[in-house]
């Protein structure tokens, strides 16, 4: 009888323990369950949630600027680098691109996968926001209206200055060879027509004398047009083409610290040249990499970064800088100093002057 009872027991204690054994597997295939659930759950309910840039441990921008702000930026990129570092722990690498303002326009228009732009002039920026790449407002996101380097145009002149040019209406006299860079493909190129426009509107002169001086320049003075300001550099220095250069100031100083023999001139009458920079707003968010893109954006106007801008010659942004003793012997102060407000904005001067048969196309034609 006890041997009933004994085995009977036995029976019951295997089928509780077994019953015991399913239930606990299928509580925790049940809680496996809920767990992948709630990921998939949070997961569409905010799609930010995938794997971006920012839970990434490297991250890759890619910065296009024109060609000589490259001194710049390969000074500045590292600083900002190992600081993203130290604060997010996330290496982030830069692809960067260079040349003409213009042609960087175009290819960025064109595709070129840019997350940042930093360009000549606002209305190669206001290009890619007609576009649709760049959200309209892009200056009033960062300080300055989004100017982040500022320079003047320079009259560069051969040792000694033989042909004796100390303005921009000595470009027109006779017998005089100069090299600048094509408004077609350069932001330099513009900057310097404004710059010869501005000097015989301030001296006094209308438009019909404006007109007459940057015919005779481009008709008669300028042997070629180069694609870009880093091509004019070379065209002069290297290759001994030209009487006169006309390029960016900061491009001649860093010529100078490169140890180039630089004989040039800041005309007193002068143009403020404004490059503005800009986040792309499609493409970061493309990438997601909008976090980084803007952080390094701030960075370049910091005292830190603005510093790296003025030992390659740009004119500082923050005008508290521009009055060190320093900075004042080096950029000195320009008499009269104009800006492309004074002739309407870039919308305006690129349709007087630059779109398809305005001014400067019609000064070409009479070149043939």
């Amino acid at each position: 009888m006890w041997m009933d009872i004994w085995n009977q027991w036995k029976r019951t204690s295997l089928k509780s323990f077994v019953s015991l054994f399913l239930v606990g597997l299928i509580l925790s295939v049940a809680i496996a369950a809920c767990g992948g659930d709630s990921e998939n759950a949070a997961s569409t309910k905010n799609p930010e949630a995938s794997p971006v840039a920012a839970n990434k441990q490297d991250v890759e921008l890619t910065l296009v600027s024109f060609a000589v702000t490259k001194a710049a930026h390969e000074a500045i990129i590292p600083k900002f680098t190992q600081k993203w570092q130290q604060e997010h722990n996330q290496n982030v690498k830069f692809k960067q691109s260079y040349g003409g303002s213009g042609s960087q326009t175009r290819a960025v228009i064109d595709g070129l996968d840019a997350d940042i732009v930093h360009l000549a002039l606002a209305l190669d920026v206001s290009r890619i926001e007609k576009a649709g790449l760049i959200q309209p407002g892009w200056e009033k996101e960062v300080p300055n209206n989004g100017i982040v380097s500022k320079s003047v145009a320079a009259l560069i002149t051969r040792p000694g200055n033989p042909k004796n040019l100390n303005t921009w209406e000595d470009l027109g006299k006779d017998g005089v060879q100069i090299i600048t860079a094509d408004p077609k493909t350069s932001g330099i190129a513009r900057w310097n027509f404004l710059a010869f426009w501005n000097a015989a509107i301030k001296s006094g002169g209308g438009e019909e004398k404006a007109l007459d001086l940057v015919t005779k320049i481009y008709t008669k003075n300028v042997p070629l047009l180069t694609k870009d300001a880093r091509e004019a550099t070379d065209a002069f220095f290297k290759q001994g083409q030209g009487d006169a250069l006309v390029n960016y100031e900061n491009e001649i100083i860093l010529a100078e610290q490169k140890g180039e023999k630089v004989n040039y001139i800041i005309p007193e009458v002068n143009i403020s040249i404004d490059n503005p920079i800009a986040v792309v707003d499609k493409n970061v968010d493309k990438h997601g990499t909008r976090e980084v893109a803007q952080a390094f954006v701030e960075y370049l106007f910091t005292p830190e970064a603005q510093a790296e801008f003025a030992k390659v010659g740009f004119r500082p942004v923050d005008e508290t800088a521009a009055q060190t003793k320093e900075l004042a012997a080096k950029y000195p102060k320009v008499k009269t100093l104009g800006s492309v407000a004074d002739y309407g904005g870039w919308n305006a001067v690129q349709k007087k002057f630059f779109d398809d048969e305005a001014v400067f196309d019609q000064i070409q034609s009479q070149k043939r």
